[in-house]
Protein backbone atom coordinates (compact mmCIF):
# COMPACT_ATOMS: atom_id res chain seq x y z
CA UNK A 1 0.00 0.00 0.00
CA UNK A 2 0.93 3.97 -1.10
CA UNK A 3 0.71 5.95 2.06
CA UNK A 4 0.01 9.30 1.41
CA UNK A 5 -0.48 12.62 2.38
CA UNK A 6 0.88 12.92 5.99
CA UNK A 7 2.60 16.36 5.30
CA UNK A 8 -0.11 17.66 2.38
CA UNK A 9 -3.00 16.36 3.88
CA UNK A 10 -2.69 18.44 6.89
CA UNK A 11 -1.25 21.34 4.98
CA UNK A 12 -4.16 21.20 2.64
CA UNK A 13 -6.96 20.91 5.58
CA UNK A 14 -5.43 23.65 7.34
CA UNK A 15 -6.42 25.78 4.46
CA UNK A 16 -10.14 24.94 5.00
CA UNK A 17 -9.91 25.06 8.73
CA UNK A 18 -8.97 28.97 7.93
CA UNK A 19 -12.02 29.43 5.77
CA UNK A 20 -13.81 27.70 8.74
CA UNK A 21 -12.61 29.26 11.43
CA UNK A 22 -9.99 27.90 14.34
CA UNK A 23 -10.03 23.92 14.57
CA UNK A 24 -11.88 24.49 18.22
CA UNK A 25 -14.68 26.22 17.07
CA UNK A 26 -15.34 23.66 14.38
CA UNK A 27 -18.18 20.72 15.87
CA UNK A 28 -19.19 18.37 13.16
CA UNK A 29 -15.51 16.27 13.46
CA UNK A 30 -15.23 14.13 10.60
CA UNK A 31 -15.64 10.43 10.42
CA UNK A 32 -17.13 11.22 14.26
CA UNK A 33 -20.37 9.49 14.82
CA UNK A 34 -22.42 11.63 17.59
CA UNK A 35 -25.39 9.81 17.27
CA UNK A 36 -27.52 9.22 20.90
CA UNK A 37 -25.32 12.57 22.28
CA UNK A 38 -27.52 15.92 21.86
CA UNK A 39 -27.21 19.27 24.15
CA UNK A 40 -24.69 19.18 27.41
CA UNK A 41 -23.14 15.78 26.70
CA UNK A 42 -22.20 16.26 23.34
CA UNK A 43 -21.19 19.92 24.25
CA UNK A 44 -18.91 17.56 26.94
CA UNK A 45 -17.90 14.82 24.43
CA UNK A 46 -16.40 17.52 22.29
CA UNK A 47 -14.48 19.66 24.85
CA UNK A 48 -13.08 16.24 25.94
CA UNK A 49 -11.90 15.46 22.19
CA UNK A 50 -10.41 19.30 22.29
CA UNK A 51 -8.31 18.66 25.04
CA UNK A 52 -7.06 15.15 25.07
CA UNK A 53 -4.48 14.24 22.92
CA UNK A 54 -4.13 12.29 19.67
CA UNK A 55 -1.55 9.35 20.52
CA UNK A 56 -0.71 8.59 16.72
CA UNK A 57 2.13 10.93 17.53
CA UNK A 58 1.29 13.67 15.71
CA UNK A 59 1.09 16.12 19.13
CA UNK A 60 -2.21 17.30 17.86
CA UNK A 61 -5.41 17.11 20.26
CA UNK A 62 -8.19 14.46 19.33
CA UNK A 63 -10.23 17.07 17.76
CA UNK A 64 -7.56 18.72 15.87
CA UNK A 65 -6.77 15.47 14.34
CA UNK A 66 -9.76 14.93 13.02
CA UNK A 67 -10.16 18.53 11.55
CA UNK A 68 -6.74 19.10 9.88
CA UNK A 69 -5.84 14.72 8.82
CA UNK A 70 -9.19 12.58 8.21
CA UNK A 71 -7.48 9.77 7.15
CA UNK A 72 -6.33 9.34 10.84
CA UNK A 73 -7.67 6.01 12.09
CA UNK A 74 -6.18 6.51 15.64
CA UNK A 75 -8.09 10.57 15.96
CA UNK A 76 -10.95 8.75 14.94
CA UNK A 77 -10.91 5.83 17.09
CA UNK A 78 -10.76 7.80 19.81
CA UNK A 79 -12.83 10.12 19.46
CA UNK A 80 -15.70 7.59 18.84
CA UNK A 81 -14.58 5.96 22.20
CA UNK A 82 -15.44 9.19 23.82
CA UNK A 83 -19.22 9.75 22.31
CA UNK A 84 -19.74 5.76 22.97
CA UNK A 85 -18.54 6.12 26.86
CA UNK A 86 -20.46 9.45 27.01
CA UNK A 87 -23.79 7.86 26.01
CA UNK A 88 -22.60 5.15 28.69
CA UNK A 89 -22.95 7.48 30.75
CA UNK A 90 -19.34 7.07 31.69
CA UNK A 91 -17.66 9.16 34.20
CA UNK A 92 -14.43 12.06 32.49
CA UNK A 93 -11.72 9.48 34.38
CA UNK A 94 -13.56 6.42 33.20
CA UNK A 95 -13.74 7.71 29.55
CA UNK A 96 -10.16 8.82 30.13
CA UNK A 97 -9.43 5.41 31.03
CA UNK A 98 -10.89 3.94 28.24
CA UNK A 99 -8.68 6.14 26.16
CA UNK A 100 -5.75 4.87 27.54
CA UNK A 101 -6.94 0.74 26.94
CA UNK A 102 -7.73 2.20 23.17
CA UNK A 103 -4.50 3.21 22.61
CA UNK A 104 -2.07 0.38 24.07
CA UNK A 105 -4.37 -1.90 22.43
CA UNK A 106 -2.65 -3.45 18.97
CA UNK A 107 -4.29 -2.42 15.34
CA UNK A 108 -6.69 -5.08 14.25
CA UNK A 109 -7.25 -6.89 11.39
CA UNK A 110 -10.70 -5.02 11.45
CA UNK A 111 -11.45 -1.75 12.54
CA UNK A 112 -15.05 -0.43 13.81
CA UNK A 113 -17.49 -0.09 10.99
CA UNK A 114 -17.52 3.47 8.83
CA UNK A 115 -20.70 4.53 7.09
CA UNK A 116 -19.43 4.15 3.03
CA UNK A 117 -22.24 5.86 0.46
CA UNK A 118 -22.37 2.82 -1.74
CA UNK A 119 -25.34 5.28 -4.51
CA UNK A 120 -24.16 5.53 -8.18
CA UNK A 121 -20.58 3.68 -7.07
CA UNK A 122 -19.95 0.72 -9.84
CA UNK A 123 -20.24 -2.91 -8.61
CA UNK A 124 -19.89 -6.17 -8.98
CA UNK A 125 -20.93 -9.13 -7.27
CA UNK A 126 -25.71 -9.10 -6.20
CA UNK A 127 -26.99 -6.33 -4.76
CA UNK A 128 -28.30 -8.11 -1.85
CA UNK A 129 -24.83 -10.54 -0.62
CA UNK A 130 -24.48 -10.60 2.81
CA UNK A 131 -20.59 -9.13 2.81
CA UNK A 132 -19.93 -5.67 0.78
CA UNK A 133 -16.23 -5.32 0.06
CA UNK A 134 -15.83 -1.89 -0.99
CA UNK A 135 -12.26 -0.46 -2.77
CA UNK A 136 -10.94 2.69 -2.79
CA UNK A 137 -8.53 2.53 -5.69
CA UNK A 138 -6.14 4.27 -8.23
CA UNK A 139 -5.54 3.41 -11.36
CA UNK A 140 -1.94 4.09 -11.51
CA UNK A 141 -1.07 2.11 -8.69
CA UNK A 142 0.86 -0.83 -8.87
CA UNK A 143 -0.50 -2.01 -5.64
CA UNK A 144 -3.92 -1.43 -6.90
CA UNK A 145 -3.14 -3.62 -9.87
CA UNK A 146 -2.26 -6.56 -8.20
CA UNK A 147 -5.19 -6.27 -5.73
CA UNK A 148 -7.73 -6.48 -8.30
CA UNK A 149 -6.86 -10.04 -9.36
CA UNK A 150 -7.26 -10.88 -5.39
CA UNK A 151 -10.44 -9.21 -5.24
CA UNK A 152 -11.42 -11.64 -8.55
CA UNK A 153 -10.21 -14.69 -6.82
CA UNK A 154 -12.88 -13.77 -3.76
CA UNK A 155 -15.50 -12.91 -5.79
CA UNK A 156 -14.96 -16.47 -7.34
CA UNK A 157 -14.79 -17.84 -4.07
CA UNK A 158 -18.17 -16.25 -3.03
CA UNK A 159 -20.35 -15.88 -6.01
CA UNK A 160 -23.55 -15.22 -4.02
CA UNK A 161 -22.28 -13.76 -0.46
CA UNK A 162 -19.75 -10.52 -1.48
CA UNK A 163 -20.55 -7.81 -3.48
CA UNK A 164 -17.40 -5.70 -4.79
CA UNK A 165 -17.88 -1.72 -4.84
CA UNK A 166 -15.37 0.66 -6.52
CA UNK A 167 -14.49 3.97 -4.87
CA UNK A 168 -12.12 6.50 -7.31
CA UNK A 169 -9.27 7.43 -4.94
CA UNK A 170 -6.33 8.71 -7.58
CA UNK A 171 -3.28 9.34 -5.55
CA UNK A 172 -1.40 12.84 -6.01
CA UNK A 173 1.95 11.85 -6.46
CA UNK A 174 0.46 9.90 -9.93
CA UNK A 175 0.13 12.29 -12.59
CA UNK A 176 -2.30 10.71 -14.79
CA UNK A 177 -4.45 8.73 -11.72
CA UNK A 178 -6.89 11.86 -12.02
CA UNK A 179 -7.24 11.38 -15.63
CA UNK A 180 -8.16 7.45 -15.37
CA UNK A 181 -10.47 8.08 -12.44
CA UNK A 182 -12.81 10.27 -14.99
CA UNK A 183 -12.39 8.43 -17.70
CA UNK A 184 -13.89 5.34 -15.58
CA UNK A 185 -16.39 7.47 -14.47
CA UNK A 186 -17.35 8.63 -18.41
CA UNK A 187 -17.61 4.85 -19.47
CA UNK A 188 -19.61 3.98 -16.82
CA UNK A 189 -22.04 6.93 -17.59
CA UNK A 190 -22.25 4.65 -21.36
CA UNK A 191 -22.83 1.32 -18.58
CA UNK A 192 -19.05 0.38 -19.29
CA UNK A 193 -17.13 0.91 -16.00
CA UNK A 194 -15.75 -2.65 -15.53
CA UNK A 195 -15.07 -3.07 -18.81
CA UNK A 196 -12.86 -0.21 -18.72
CA UNK A 197 -11.90 -0.83 -15.07
CA UNK A 198 -10.65 -4.22 -16.61
CA UNK A 199 -8.64 -2.91 -19.74
CA UNK A 200 -6.55 0.25 -17.57
CA UNK A 201 -5.21 -2.44 -15.39
CA UNK A 202 -4.91 -5.17 -17.71
CA UNK A 203 -2.53 -2.56 -19.57
CA UNK A 204 -0.79 -1.26 -16.64
CA UNK A 205 0.92 1.31 -16.19
CA UNK A 206 0.20 2.88 -19.42
CA UNK A 207 -2.61 4.33 -18.79
CA UNK A 208 -2.02 7.65 -21.19
CA UNK A 209 -4.39 9.53 -23.28
CA UNK A 210 -3.79 7.57 -26.35
CA UNK A 211 -4.36 4.36 -24.80
CA UNK A 212 -7.24 5.05 -22.84
CA UNK A 213 -9.32 6.74 -25.44
CA UNK A 214 -7.86 3.33 -27.39
CA UNK A 215 -10.15 1.41 -24.82
CA UNK A 216 -12.82 3.31 -25.38
CA UNK A 217 -13.13 2.75 -28.63
CA UNK A 218 -13.04 -0.81 -27.92
CA UNK A 219 -15.55 -0.76 -26.14
CA UNK A 220 -17.81 0.93 -28.55
CA UNK A 221 -18.51 3.90 -26.08
CA UNK A 222 -20.26 6.98 -28.37
CA UNK A 223 -16.65 9.17 -28.53
CA UNK A 224 -18.23 11.87 -28.94
CA UNK A 225 -19.63 12.28 -25.52
CA UNK A 226 -17.03 10.49 -23.80
CA UNK A 227 -14.45 13.11 -25.17
CA UNK A 228 -16.79 16.22 -24.14
CA UNK A 229 -17.21 14.36 -20.74
CA UNK A 230 -13.81 13.82 -19.69
CA UNK A 231 -12.24 16.73 -21.40
CA UNK A 232 -14.75 18.83 -19.94
CA UNK A 233 -14.27 17.44 -16.59
CA UNK A 234 -17.04 16.12 -16.12
CA UNK A 235 -16.60 14.04 -13.00
CA UNK A 236 -13.83 15.58 -11.14
CA UNK A 237 -16.02 17.05 -8.54
CA UNK A 238 -17.50 13.06 -7.94
CA UNK A 239 -13.92 11.97 -8.10
CA UNK A 240 -13.22 15.01 -5.35
CA UNK A 241 -16.23 13.83 -3.21
CA UNK A 242 -14.97 10.09 -3.55
CA UNK A 243 -11.21 10.99 -2.14
CA UNK A 244 -12.92 13.21 0.98
CA UNK A 245 -15.10 10.38 1.99
CA UNK A 246 -12.23 7.76 1.95
CA UNK A 247 -10.07 10.00 3.65
CA UNK A 248 -12.60 10.53 6.41
CA UNK A 249 -13.27 7.05 6.49
CA UNK A 250 -9.52 6.87 7.05
CA UNK A 251 -8.02 5.83 3.98
CA UNK A 252 -4.54 7.21 3.74
CA UNK A 253 -2.95 5.28 0.56
CA UNK A 254 -4.07 2.74 -1.78
CA UNK A 255 -6.04 -0.18 -2.09
CA UNK A 256 -7.77 -0.01 0.85
CA UNK A 257 -10.57 -2.04 1.35
CA UNK A 258 -13.46 -1.90 3.56
CA UNK A 259 -15.48 -5.32 4.60
CA UNK A 260 -19.48 -4.22 5.35
CA UNK A 261 -18.09 -0.83 6.59
CA UNK A 262 -14.89 -1.96 8.58
CA UNK A 263 -11.28 -0.93 7.10
CA UNK A 264 -9.04 -3.66 6.38
CA UNK A 265 -5.72 -3.10 7.77
CA UNK A 266 -3.53 -5.83 6.29
CA UNK A 267 -2.31 -6.44 2.55
CA UNK A 268 -5.11 -7.34 0.64
CA UNK A 269 -5.02 -11.20 -0.22
CA UNK A 270 -7.65 -13.66 -1.34
CA UNK A 271 -5.58 -16.28 1.21
CA UNK A 272 -5.93 -13.78 4.15
CA UNK A 273 -9.52 -12.31 3.38
CA UNK A 274 -11.32 -15.43 2.57
CA UNK A 275 -10.89 -16.72 5.92
CA UNK A 276 -12.08 -13.75 7.49
CA UNK A 277 -14.83 -13.46 5.42
CA UNK A 278 -16.25 -17.21 6.52
CA UNK A 279 -15.77 -15.92 10.18
CA UNK A 280 -17.69 -13.01 9.36
CA UNK A 281 -20.41 -14.79 7.57
CA UNK A 282 -20.78 -17.27 10.51
CA UNK A 283 -21.78 -14.35 12.81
Amino acid sequence: MVRIRQILLPLATAVLCIAQGDWTSITALPGVDWQGLTGAKRDAALKLMQVEQCTCGCSMKIAECRVKDHACGTSRKLANTIVKATVAGKTTAAIKADLKRVASEPEGVLDEPVKISLTGAPSRGPENAKMTLVEFSDFQCPYCSKAIVEANLVLRAFPKDVRLVFKQFPLDQHSLAGFGAEAALAAQAQGKFWEMHDLLYAGFPDISRPRVFGYAKTLGLDMKRFTAEVDGHKYKARVSAEELEGEEAGVAGTPTFFLNGKKYNEVFTAAKIIPLIQQELKK
